[in-house]
Parts: C-alpha cells; sequence; structure tokens
C-alpha cells in the first residue's frame, strides 16, 4: 500500500482554490508500487506499469491498401492510358512470390504484399479489361498510389505507450497488432468506502419516518469502479466518535485509500473530523467551489483519507475534483486534466469572485447548429434528480461574476468525468 506521511496534505491557506488541491495531490501522493501481468484482454482501463516499444513495424510489410492491380510506375506514361497484360495473382495472406517483369501487371488484393518490383496500385474500381483480356489503366495515378509501407503506421523501436497510461481499447488494439498477449500493470487500488451518519440507512432496511436511504455510497462505489478500484462497501457508520474511529482504523489495514460521505463539516454531530484526529491527522480544506466547500482530507495510518460531504451533487463534484486526481495519483496513471468543451450559455446566472462554481446544464442544438447550454431550474446540492436530468456541468472559473445568454461558456459531459 501506498504510505504517506502524516502532514502530506497540510496547507496554510485558509481557502483553496480547485487548482491547489489538484496540485497538492499530484505532488505529495505515491503511487503503489505492486504491479501484475495480464492477459491482453483484461487490459482495457489499467494503468500500464512499464513503457512499451514496438517489436516490429507496422504494418510488418509493404502490402496492397485496395483491390486493383500492382503495376511499376516505371513503366507508366503520363496523359494516355495503357494496356498490360496480367501475369499473376497475389491474395491476403499468401506471398508474393513471383517478381513483376517491366510492362506486366498484377491482380492484387486488400492487405496482400507487394510484388517485387511493384509500386503503385491502380483500383479495379478505375480499371477495364480489353477483348484481349489486358487490363487498361488509366493516366494521371501518381507513383506509389494505394500502397502501405512497411512502417507506415509504427516503425520498429518507436515509444508506443509510457508508464501510467491508462490503457484504451484502441490501445488494446495496438498492442496485439505487436502481437503482445500480456502486459505489466499497476495493481487495481484497494478503496474502503462508507456512508456516516444516523439519518442514513441501506436500501432494503427499514426507514424511520427522519431517515434517508443511502444513495451516496453506491455512487461514489460506482464512480469507484469506472476509475478502476477495487471498492470495499463498508456500509453504515453511526454518529459516535469511537467506533468510526475504530473502522477508520481498520479500514487503513487493508486499503489504500479510505473514502467518507458525510459528517465532514463543523456542527457538533460532525464527528468524522475528530474520528480521524484522534488516530491520525486530518487537514478539513474549505474549496473555493459550490457546490462542495467542505473536504477532509488525512492520513490514517499512512492510508490517505478523504471525506466528501453528505449533499449527493456536492458528493459528486468534490469526487470528480479530488478524489478522481487522488485515484490517478495513487495508481500511477498520468494526470488527464478535464478540458471543458466551448459551448454557447442559453441562461442568466451570478456569482461570486474568487470561486469555481458548477452549474448544472443540458445541452440543446440551436438553430444556427451551435450547441446551447440550458441550465436546470433548480440548484439544490441535494437534489440527485438534478444529475439524472442533465446532461453535465458548465464550470465557471473564479474570476466569472456574471453569465449571460450568448456567452462562451466551458461544459463538462458526466460521460468525461471518470
Amino acid at each position: 500500500m501506498a504510505q504517506l506521511s502524516d502532514d502530506c496534505f497540510a496547507f496554510g491557506g485558509p481557502l483553496m482554490s480547485v487548482d491547489e488541491a489538484v496540485a497538492i495531490i499530484a505532488q505529495r501522493v505515491s503511487a503503489v508500487a505492486e504491479t501484475e501481468w495480464v492477459a491482453l484482454a483484461e487490459a482495457d482501463g489499467r494503468i500500464l506499469a512499464s513503457a512499451i516499444e514496438a517489436p516490429l513495424s507496422l504494418p510488418p510489410f509493404t502490402n496492397s491498401a485496395v483491390d486493383g492491380y500492382a503495376v511499376r510506375s516505371a513503366d507508366l506514361a503520363s496523359g494516355a492510358e495503357m494496356a498490360f497484360p496480367v501475369s499473376g495473382r497475389v491474395q491476403a495472406g499468401t506471398s508474393a512470390s513471383v517478381a513483376i517483369s517491366p510492362g506486366e501487371a498484377v491482380r492484387i488484393f486488400t492487405g496482400a504484399p507487394m510484388p517485387v518490383g511493384a509500386d503503385t496500385v491502380f483500383m479495379q474500381e478505375d480499371i477495364r479489361i480489353d477483348g484481349a483480356g489486358r487490363v487498361v489503366l488509366p493516366p494521371g495515378l501518381r507513383a506509389g498510389a494505394n500502397v502501405r509501407p512497411t512502417g507506415e503506421d509504427v516503425r520498429k523501436g518507436h515509444a508506443a505507450f509510457a508508464a501510467g497510461r491508462s490503457l484504451q481499447p484502441q490501445d488494446v488494439a495496438l498492442i496485439a497488432a505487436f502481437g503482445l498477449t500480456r502486459v505489466e500493470v499497476r495493481r487495481r487500488l484497494r478503496v474502503a468506502v462508507f456512508s456516516t451518519g444516523n439519518e442514513v440507512v441501506s436500501p432494503g432496511s427499514v426507514r424511520a419516518a427522519a431517515q434517508l436511504f443511502d444513495s451516496n455510497r453506491y455512487m461514489l462505489s460506482a464512480m469507484l469502479r469506472r476509475l478502476g478500484c477495487d471498492v470495499q462497501d463498508l456500509g453504515i457508520l453511526r454518529d459516535d466518535r469511537a467506533s468510526l474511529a475504530g473502522a477508520l482504523e481498520n479500514a487503513a489495514a487493508n486499503a489504500d485509500l479510505i473514502l467518507t460521505s458525510g459528517g465532514v463539516s463543523t456542527g457538533e454531530e460532525d464527528h468524522v473530523k475528530a474520528a480521524v484526529e484522534n488516530i491520525g491527522t486530518l487537514v478539513l480544506w474549505r474549496m473555493a467551489i459550490k457546490p462542495g466547500r467542505p473536504v477532509a482530507m488525512g492520513i490514517v495510518k499512512g492510508t490517505p483519507f478523504i471525506g466528501v460531504p453528505g449533499n449527493p451533487v456536492a458528493s459528486f463534484v468534490t469526487f470528480t475534483h479530488v478524489v478522481r486526481p487522488t485515484i490517478m495519483a495513487l495508481s500511477g496513471a498520468v494526470p488527464r486534466p478535464l478540458v471543458p468543451m466551448p459551448v454557447r450559455a442559453a441562461f442568466s446566472y451570478a456569482k461570486k469572485l474568487g470561486r469555481r462554481e458548477y452549474v448544472r446544464v443540458n445541452l440543446r442544438k440551436a438553430a444556427d447548429g451551435s450547441l446551447e447550454a440550458l441550465k436546470f431550474p433548480r440548484e439544490g446540492a441535494g437534489l440527485l434528480s438534478s444529475l439524472v436530468d442533465t446532461d453535465g456541468l458548465v464550470e465557471l472559473g473564479e474570476e466569472t461574476t456574471v453569465v449571460t445568454p450568448g456567452q462562451t461558456v466551458g461544459f463538462l459531459g458526466y460521460s468525461n468525468l471518470n
């Protein structure tokens, strides 16, 4: 497990910006050291532990890009049709064992190796066959057309993938094209997740009139799994400082990260803060972000701890901007900054200077074809429907104070946040 120092997240400022939080995480969190080899079929979404160089060129031999006829460009006349006898046929997967002779053409198919001496291929749609069975080629085709040279895609020895890359399906395809069957990856992170508070119960349990069914734990666990984590669901812990401290200490022994929901503010019944301080160290971050301001980070027995707010929208937003970069740092992944897409605002909004805010919106296509963002009509941080019934978030930077219709704003789609 990644063992961190007790002052890892120490910060002296009264209010932390989102960028400051991400920078501290990236600089001070160490990746887990353990690696494992996995079959290529299981590699999607895993974090590469070691770089991969191309063991062969792609394509490994010069081949035809189309079905057609291979010729020597030196035999072609400019500005006039030419007729060539067809001296052979090469299919994909077979060897071009016979070299082409001057003034001849060879029937060839997509992916088939080029005959020795041939360097140009005419598409079969562009030719005709004369009465003598010769192929008649039109003028104007450039030398080398419709041919894939050896190494056109990737050269042997090319640094194809750096360590820390989160593998995607297209990466898996390239590795397969190299003929590799296994890759070395970082082991999956083990994240212990629990909710806190007397006011929540698990779905399926008996709910008292003043209680809510716990939704955050399921949302956070799903977001963690999308980031490739192994989730340890520890259920709900009641508002008791001693039991909270014991549960945190037990979780630290087997997890790379502890993630809690609720109880991280400064109220009399917010016991998570005190429980962490009993057995470790804690920095309660007051982040300049809405929704989501109170976020607790600390160290419990060398294991990082993050406590996100109990309101579901605040929990979702702070996961994206605090938990996600922590997961990436712990897993050894190369950071992937969130890049908002420019869209046109179809709403008015006012906000405080110096605070980053995230507005829940839907996208629509305007009459001129541009994408417009429409604000969800309600703003409460406890409204789960505002996450379900929208397409994503508009990010308003610290310097923005007013949004007017027609203004360009940055949009983050929910599908891009994991």
